[in-house]
């Protein structure tokens, strides 16, 4: 594993070497003997029963290692460290990976490999960020670390005001806010043309409902990107649809063949909206300056989101408990109105086999959800977005819902 994790890292090292004409202490093989080492020091060490071989090894290399830095900087003044601190990993990879931690060694090899490997695209974040970057991340620390753990868990009230706990709204809270920061890093990265539809890739996996209100928030930054931004909506809503798919396949497979022709409807329609968008992409963006994004994280804003998501989880169980059983439909629309995930493994537990209510029930009752929320969120776009994003989001918004409508009602 040792000769494995240097081979690794030195050939990227090598690989960097060449691109940038750097003459380096160590190549590929090197640094595979340096993980070998550091594999042989602890396996002596462990038969001998004494450490004193591996710290004997361990100075060893890291003398070579000071060598190598001082030679390097005499010749050419560089007075970076990577490659030296690369060296000193793989050889305590290479002994961990003897000690018996093999998953851990690998991952640090893997992870190694991958930091040396960003050395461009950490370089072009890090250059692109100012005090107000800084100053935002600082605040977002603040939440994550310090505010979010000492929210109390335990809800308050009898039902339905024990549907939230301050945490679960902090936890969203910092969801949005963490979400914001990705798309951000993203768009720095990459540019912003793609950096919006990874983001509303990213977002369907996880919330397509922040995805949206962090996309729809971006257009009032720049109104040149309202197809880039809706084209990063449309992806996260149909990735929102799939993941629904999915959900119903695991907790219930027999309910798998109701839900999905609606389902797959909606989704269908929503990315051949995207599709549109995207093959119209050189007629919008040539001879189009890049706009620039400010950074996206605005405390009052997301605390908003969360009063909101809040009071959404409270009205959503009062109205599955005033209607009861016979008001499916309702709790449905009700739910969806604040999230699909929860009504949808709840109608999949509740329809296996005998269940509470029939499969042909839940399956239209999940697509009505699905199409609910997708309201919603168009909503949510015309609440926040600019003029040009409003006229363009709503054919793909009228598509994936009568889509998922239509197909629900035919089969």
């Amino acid at each position: 594993m040792g000769i494995t994790i240097g081979l690794l890292v030195g050939l990227e090292r090598e690989y960097a070497s060449h691109e940038s004409h750097d003459e380096l202490f160590a190549g590929a093989r090197t640094f595979a003997l340096i993980g070998l080492t550091g594999g042989l020091a602890a396996h002596v060490a462990n038969v001998m029963g004494s450490t004193a071989v591996f710290v004997a090894a361990l100075l060893l290399i890291g003398a070579l290692v000071l060598l190598g830095y001082r030679v390097s900087t005499v010749r050419d003044g560089d007075i970076g460290q990577t490659t030296e601190i690369a060296a000193l990993v793989v050889f305590l990879s290479g002994s961990l990976a003897v000690v018996g931690d093999l998953a851990l060694a690998a991952a640090v090899g893997v992870a190694t490999t991958t930091l040396l490997a960003l050395k461009p695209q950490t370089r072009k974040l890090a250059a692109s960020l100012g005090h107000e970057d800084v100053y935002a991340t600082v605040k977002f620390a603040v939440l994550a670390l310090l505010v979010l753990p000492i929210l109390p868990t335990e809800t308050y009230g009898p039902s339905p005001f024990d549907a939230a706990s301050p945490f679960r709204v902090g936890l969203m809270v910092l969801f949005i806010s963490g979400l914001s920061f990705v798309g951000y890093a993203l768009i720095q990265l990459i540019g912003p043309r793609r950096g919006v539809v990874l983001t509303g890739a990213l977002g369907g996996l996880v919330s397509s409902t922040a995805a949206t209100l962090t996309l729809a928030g971006q257009s009032r930054e720049s109104d040149e990107l309202a197809r880039p931004l809706a084209l990063g909506l449309l992806t996260a809503w149909a990735i929102m649809f799939a993941r629904v798919i999915i959900e119903v396949a695991v907790v219930n497979p027999e309910l798998a063949p109701e839900v999905w022709p609606a389902i797959t409807a909606g989704g269908v329609a929503g990315l051949g909206a995207a599709g549109y968008l995207y093959l119209r992409q050189r007629e919008w963006t040539q001879d189009m300056e890049e706009p620039s994004f400010k950074n996206p994280f605005r405390l009052w804003p997301a605390l908003q989101f969360g009063l909101l998501y809040g009071v959404i989880l409270i009205v959503s169980k009062a109205a599955s408990e005033y209607f009861g059983d016979t008001g499916v439909y309702v709790s449905a629309v009700a739910s969806g109105i604040a999230d699909v995930d929860a009504i949808t493994l709840s109608l999949a537990e509740l329809s296996i086999g005998d269940g509470a209510i029939s499969n042909a029930t839940a399956g239209n009752a999940i697509a009505l959800a699905a199409a609910t929320n997708t309201i919603v969120k168009g909503g949510i776009v015309l609440a926040l977005g600019r003029g040009k994003l409003r006229r363009i989001i709503v054919p793909g918004v009228l598509a994936t819902v009568g889509a998922t409508l239509l197909a629900a009602a035919v089969f």
